[in-house]
């Protein structure tokens, strides 16, 4: 994100742990590509994740209704203020921001992105729009750009600690670079921003569900929707919980929830099973009989079929079981707090593997799908009917759609989570979205 309603832009560079690295950034300011080189060197020569936290004014419009909402008191909002206060001791460029309000984003390398689940961390798109990438940030135009020069901020930040979740802001020693080194300030903004993603893709699904279930009147459809869309309140309760630096206990169900969405993951390696059999059983370099795909394909000729049905749930599975790893992560690594975000990431890169394969797998079906050359289905008579070349034309044009926006590959890229802070301290996390969106 940039802004052209101010000039300059506080900046630091946030270790989560002690590194040594060679000193890159200086004292001086810099632009935005330079400020993006800084932090591809970083990541390649340090050997701790290391991420960037730019300060911004709020924009005029901001929808909060799709991010996380945290108060003054959670943990990621007091990690925030006291980077905030102790920065501003020794750095005038963070001065102004303490008290006040303001818009932080925090990019993470791809390196890094990498190991907490590239999969969860591609973008949105935006309903209605093709090709257009859902923000979480507008202004009165709709969009904010512009060209700014970033300033290092707290460079002698001291260290300290908030919650007993380990040093939350200090200064890596044993280097020539001036890192403020911010575990849980990095472990926390990450988990609620891949969790806001998460729940963002999840309400996606349940739009689609609920307008094609409305047409389809299929019941072991419905349930397997109500049963699905019923683990939400425990996964919120337990979010909560876990963000507060508190324990889930067995009372909210999350092991009832996990049961539920484990059994839907079932379902749906299933059917991606029979999907891709029935592909490998066309004829390769062939027309296919629309017939023929809609047996294996139920309803995939309109636009609330049940096999688009089948689709909407399995992103609604993988959406809610990547929420609940999230959960497991935070779990494991507040239980360490000596080994915070290495914990953190290990099991939350280990966990999203099965996930980040299941959903290539549904994409690789899509966009095998999208590329089929269509015929009428067989029949004595040898030439179309005007309602068959409808159909035909209609089905050519709506399975081609499958493809798009499928995303078959796992290359890693620089990911923001942006961070509304207001006046009184409390913050708002929105959904982790790739730097360039």
């Amino acid at each position: 994100m940039t802004d052209d309603r101010k000039g300059i832009v506080p900046v630091w560079t946030l270790a989560t742990g002690g590194v040594r690295v060679p000193a890159l950034a200086g004292d001086g300011p810099m632009t935005a590509e330079r400020l993006a080189e800084l932090r591809g060197a970083l990541a390649a020569l340090a050997d701790e994740p290391i991420a960037t936290l730019e300060v911004h004014p709020l924009p005029a419009k901001l929808d909060r209704g799709r991010g996380i909402s945290l108060d003054a008191a959670s943990p990621l909002a007091q990690h925030l203020s006291q980077l905030i206060t102790q920065s501003a001791r020794s750095s005038s460029s963070a001065t102004a921001t303490v008290a006040g309000e303001g818009l932080y984003r925090m990019v993470i390398p791809a390196k890094l992105a990498a190991q907490v689940g590239q999969g969860c961390l591609r973008p949105m798109v935006a309903k209605g729009t093709s090709g257009a990438i859902r923000s979480a940030l507008v202004d009165s135009s709709g969009r904010i750009a512009g060209a700014v020069t970033y300033v290092p901020a707290g460079q002698a930040a001291t260290a300290g600690a908030v919650g007993g979740a380990g040093a939350t802001a200090g200064v890596a020693v044993g280097g020539t670079a001036m890192l403020t080194v911010a575990a849980p300030l990095v472990l926390m903004a990450v988990a609620v921003g891949v969790s806001a993603h998460a729940d963002g893709k999840r309400q996606q699904a349940i739009e689609h569900i609920t307008e094609m279930l409305e047409q389809l009147q299929e019941q072991e459809l419905e349930q397997e929707h109500s049963t699905l869309d019923g683990c939400r309140d425990a996964i919120d309760k337990a979010t909560a919980i876990l963000l507060d630096q508190g324990k889930p206990g067995m009372s909210l169900g999350l092991d009832s929830a996990v049961h539920a969405i484990n059994s839907a993951l079932g379902a749906v390696d299933r059917r991606l099973a029979k999907w891709q059999s029935a592909l490998d059983k066309l004829p390769e370099g062939q027309a296919v009989d629309l017939g023929t795909l809609t047996k294996s394909f139920p309803g995939i000729d309109n636009d609330g079929g049940v096999f688009r049905a089948h689709l909407e749930l399995a992103t609604l599975a993988i959406a809610l079981k990547r929420r609940v790893v999230v959960l497991q992560a935070v779990e494991h690594a507040q239980s360490d707090p000596d080994n915070l975000f290495e914990s953190f990431t290990r099991v939350l890169k280990r966990d999203q593997q099965r996930l980040d394969v299941m959903e290539s797998s549904l994409a690789g079906v899509l966009v095998r799908l999208s590329a089929l050359e269509l015929t009428r289905p067989q029949g004595r008579r040898p030439v179309f009917t005007n309602a068959e070349v409808d159909r035909l034309m209609r089905a050519a044009h709506r399975i081609r759609q499958l493809g798009d926006g499928a995303a078959v590959d796992g290359c890693a890229t620089d990911v923001a989570i942006e961070i509304a802070r207001d006046e009184e301290g409390s913050v708002t996390v929105f959904p982790a979205l790739p730097a360039s969106a």
